[in-house]
């Protein structure tokens, strides 16, 4: 009896810090969304939970003082769908050839990628400018772009993932039945490993949509500014007075956060389960 008594309470309390968890993490995003909808003086009058009916006018605000918020959606989308598809293909095959093959420099290999995982990218920033500028590739997006096909912390998880999922037993048959190296990755590998490849693709893509630090760095002209760096020009003096229109923006530009942890959030507790479980 005491045991069950015990087991209720600590259940109870468990519940308890897991609804005050979840009461930090969304008041604040309610919040926000709520402030869209307000005007100015009733934002200045305090916190409300209730939305208010200014939308509209926010939005009139909003877009029609230069805030062309669509370029910047555009620009932000086009750059994380490339780098979540870069990051999850070449970071699949990169944690796949560690996995399967043997060679001499591999333990070496998988060093170095934990090495990397550990350095920040602001330490290689003013390097990376210099030779972007040498290349004369700023106010491109290729700079963005092209290094997500070495993504280490991206190439660490697969590997992780795919020591625990992979048995080289069926990579040995298809061999045995005449499929290349290419047909096993595409056709054997990618299909168990799906789980683990949403969940990558999902961190890719939200990293890449709220990174900020990079794009302000390497870019200055303001059609390719991405949603973040416009959300930032929302600080001048044209929107300093318009508390509504700037909590709109910011609300709008997490918008397809949202959305995509919505789709695939199953997949992320799939893929993170799956890949913490080892024979």
């Amino acid at each position: 009896m005491n045991y069950t008594v015990k087991t209720k309470i600590m259940r109870a309390f468990i519940y308890f810090i897991l609804v005050i968890l979840l009461l930090i993490c969304v008041v604040p995003l309610w919040i926000l969304l709520v402030n869209a909808t307000r005007s100015t003086p009733e934002i200045q009058q305090g916190v409300s939970l209730l939305p208010s009916k200014n939308l509209l006018v926010n939005w009139r605000n909003l877009t029609n003082r230069g805030f062309n918020i669509w370029r910047g959606f555009f620009n932000s989308a086009l750059i994380s769908v490339l780098v979540t598809v870069l990051t999850v293909y070449f970071s699949m095959m990169f944690a796949y050839a560690i996995h399967v093959y043997d060679f001499a420099s591999k333990k070496f290999l998988y060093s170095f990628i934990i090495l990397l995982v550990m350095v920040p990218t602001q330490v290689a920033i003013i390097g990376f400018y210099k030779y972007m500028s040498i290349l004369n590739l700023l106010n491109s997006y290729i700079p963005l772009i092209v290094p997500a096909i070495a993504a280490p912390s991206s190439i660490f998880f697969a590997i992780q993932y795919l020591e625990s999922t992979i048995v080289k037993e069926l990579i040995e048959a298809a061999r045995i039945d005449g499929c290349s190296e290419l047909t096993i990755f595409h056709k054997i590998m990618l299909p168990i490993a799906k789980p683990g490849a949403v969940t990558m693709g999902i961190f890719a893509f939200v990293g890449s949509w709220n990174n900020f630090f990079t794009p302000f760095v390497l870019i200055s002209k303001m059609e390719k500014y991405t949603l973040p760096m416009l959300v930032q020009t929302l600080r001048g003096d044209v929107y300093r007075t318009e508390y509504g229109s700037i909590y709109l923006g910011l609300a709008v530009s997490i918008i397809p956060i949202l959305i995509v942890y919505i789709l695939f959030s199953r997949y992320i507790v799939n893929g993170i389960a799956m890949g913490s479980v080892k024979e």
